[in-house]
C-alpha cells in the first residue's frame, strides 16, 4: 500500500482520502487551517487511517496530492519548496475559465507542467484524477487517466489508484497533462448538454476480434 499526503481539506481531498483509507493506505492531511485538517483526518479515521501534519513541513507521504483549486497549486508547491524533495506530486486540478468552456491559461501548458517548473529537481509530477467528478469518485469505479515523465512515479501512482478499486490509464508524458485538462472540459460540456447530469465518467472500452 501507499503512503499519501493530502494538501487540502476540500471535497476532493475528502473523496480521495476516504477511498485511500478504505484501500489500506496511510493518509496524512495538511491544510492552512489546522482545525480543518484535524477535522478531516478525524472523519477519515484519525488514530487508525489518517493523521495530520503541520502546514509547510516535510510531508509524511511518498505521494503528495495537491487537492487545491488550480490557482493555488503552483504557489503552494513553491511555498513548500525543498520539503517536497524526492516526493511524487500529484496535481488533480482543472484551470477552467469563468464560463467553463475554455482553460484559464492560454498557452499549451498545464498546472502540472507549471508545478514541475517550481518543484524541487528530485520531485516528480503526475497529473491524475482531474477528469473524474467528485461524486463519481465517491460512488463509482471510473478510469483514472494519468500523465507524467517519470515511469517509476507513474507506477507508484497507478498502484495507489488500483488500491482505490479504480483503473489507472497512462496517457503519456507530462505534456499530455494539458490535454487531460482539455478532456475535463469535455466532461463539463457533456454534463451540461449531451449527458445532462454529473453521474458519469469518460473511460476506455476495449474491443477484440
Amino acid at each position: 500500500m501507499s503512503s499519501i499526503t493530502l494538501i487540502g481539506t476540500g471535497n476532493m481531498a475528502r473523496a480521495i482520502g476516504t477511498l485511500a483509507v478504505a484501500g489500506g493506505n496511510t493518509v496524512e492531511v495538511m491544510g492552512r487551517d489546522q482545525s480543518k485538517a484535524d477535522d478531516l483526518a478525524k472523519a477519515l479515521g484519525g488514530g487508525g487511517g489518517a493523521t495530520t501534519g503541520k502546514w509547510g513541513a516535510v510531508p509524511a507521504g511518498d505521494i503528495v496530492i495537491t487537492a487545491l483549486l488550480y490557482d493555488g497549486v503552483v504557489p503552494v508547491v513553491a511555498e513548500y519548496g525543498d520539503a517536497l524533495a524526492g516526493k511524487v506530486i500529484v496535481d488533480i486540478s482543472n484551470p477552467f475559465n469563468s464560463t467553463f468552456d475554455a482553460l484559464a491559461h492560454s498557452e499549451e501548458t498545464s498546472i502540472a507542467q507549471e508545478v514541475a517548473k517550481v518543484a524541487p529537481a528530485s520531485a516528480s509530477v503526475v497529473k491524475a484524477f482531474n477528469t473524474v467528478f467528485r461524486n463519481v469518485l465517491e460512488k463509482g469505479r471510473p478510469n483514472v487517466f494519468i500523465a507524467g515523465d517519470n515511469a517509476q512515479a507513474k507506477a507508484g501512482v497507478a498502484a495507489f489508484i488500483e488500491s482505490l478499486g479504480l483503473r489507472p490509464l497512462d496517457v503519456g508524458g507530462l505534456k499530455m497533462a494539458h490535454w487531460l485538462e482539455g478532456v475535463s472540459l469535455v466532461t463539463m460540456g457533456l454534463a451540461g448538454n449531451g449527458v445532462g447530469h454529473w453521474d458519469f465518467a469518460l473511460g476506455v472500452n476495449e474491443f477484440t476480434g
